[in-house]
């Protein structure tokens, strides 16, 4: 049986993964904040990189990522003009995630495929 100490533990850390998720959940957002704390990216360059999403969908996540301030839009003046996305600060606080998420992604691909193999 659960304590109320350990009940009240789990619905916070709940809670909070649900503050989490309403930020960064979905399809798309985790693999641009991937891409982007690799490098700056342009949008052409998003676009290419986080394969199958559709313009319309990558500004929308791009917006929504930075209202959340995760990332930083610079417009560069050039002919044409540019605009480059970039991690702020605060949103390079999410790489060391990205970086457990990627593990755990390869591991499980691995598990997975051997099992595959075996059976």
């Amino acid at each position: 049986m659960m304590t109320k100490e350990k009940s009240s533990e789990c619905h916070g850390t709940i809670r909070a993964i649900h503050d989490v998720m309403d930020i960064i959940g979905g399809r798309w957002k985790i693999s641009i904040i991937a891409c982007l704390c690799f490098d700056n990216m342009r949008y052409s360059d998003l676009l290419r990189k986080v394969e199958g999403i559709s313009g319309k969908v990558l500004s929308r996540e791009l917006k929504d990522l930075e209202i959340n301030q995760l990332i930083a839009r610079t417009v560069i003046s050039t002919q044409p003009f540019a605009v480059e996305y970039s991690m702020t600060e605060y949103g390079r606080s999410l790489k060391e995630m990205t970086e457990v998420i990627a593990s755990w992604g390869i591991a499980h691909r691995a598990r997975i495929m051997e099992h595959e193999v075996v059976a």
